[in-house]
């Protein structure tokens, strides 16, 4: 059940505000019996919602009389306080990812051979959006056949954004496919890629006949293996990802004459 309590009112604060709406105008002395609010306490909880706007005073009045301002404006008035700490919460975070960013950036990477695997479609499209996310200068994406990076009912936005947010870093982004890959997508992919990627001159798409399996390279040190399902279908079966620069460099040279034959692609 809600409770003022949940919009930031101590319990003595929320039963002095819901006696004053039941008494009206009143002392401090008669909303304190009203409340239950110990009278050596009443008086704090009184400023304390008075701060809140949630009451207005008789100064003029000898005793000093309250009144509750009506609950609507007294609900918008601690909604907005709350939406005023929310939003000073949301950059003092951000704030500290931002130095967090700057210092965890400065250690220097480790150049080991790793790989790790996902199952699952919702699995490997996180660890794609991940490794696309560490996308430093350079992404190449191959696409043989239709999959899940490239449906929009899946993960197609999230893939988009993160290109974008990739060529916005400053990272070269590829992508060669297949014909009929490209037939496969639907005209809000086009539409998509088309209005938010394809005009920045880092980004490039390109057709070839060529193509076999469906990879992304990353930073020409990591390649990411989408595994086909061994059971039919274009759901993928998982996503393997592998840091080995000697393998990625290999994996890049076959790569290269494929993409140098390729034909631009316009959406």
């Amino acid at each position: 059940m809600a409770s003022l309590r949940d919009l930031g009112l101590s319990e003595y604060e929320a039963r002095a505000y819901r006696a004053l709406l039941n008494t009206g105008p009143t002392t401090a002395k008669e909303l304190s019996r009203a409340s239950d609010v110990p009278m050596g306490r009443i008086y704090d909880v009184l400023n304390s919602i008075e701060q809140y706007n949630l009451v207005r005073s008789q100064t003029a009045s000898r005793p000093k009389k309250y009144v509750a301002v009506e609950p609507a404006t007294a609900l918008d008035r601690l909604l907005e306080d709350k939406k005023r700490e929310l939003e000073e919460k949301a950059e003092q975070y951000q704030s500290i990812v931002d130095e967090l960013s700057d210092e965890l950036d400065a250690a220097e990477p480790v150049e080991e051979q790793f790989w790790t695997a996902a199952v699952g479609q919702e699995e490997t499209a996180d660890l794609l959006l991940e490794r696309l996310t560490a996308a430093d200068d350079r992404i190449v994406m191959v696409a043989s056949d239709p999959s899940p990076q490239f449906n929009v009912a899946a993960i197609g936005e999230s893939i988009i954004e993160e290109m974008e947010n990739a060529l916005e870093r400053g990272v070269d982004v590829d992508v060669l496919m297949t014909r009929e890959m490209v037939a496969s997508l639907s005209e809000e992919v086009g539409r998509r890629y088309r209005e938010r990627l394809t005009d920045d001159p880092n980004f490039q798409v390109r057709t070839s006949e060529d193509v076999t399996g469906t990879f992304n390279l990353i930073d020409d040190i990591e390649v990411v293996i989408q595994v086909p399902n061994p059971l039919g279908g274009t759901e993928a079966f998982a996503m393997i990802d592998l840091k080995d620069p000697e393998f990625a460099a290999d994996v890049h040279d076959q790569f290269r004459p494929t993409w140098t034959d390729a034909e631009p692609l316009s959406f």
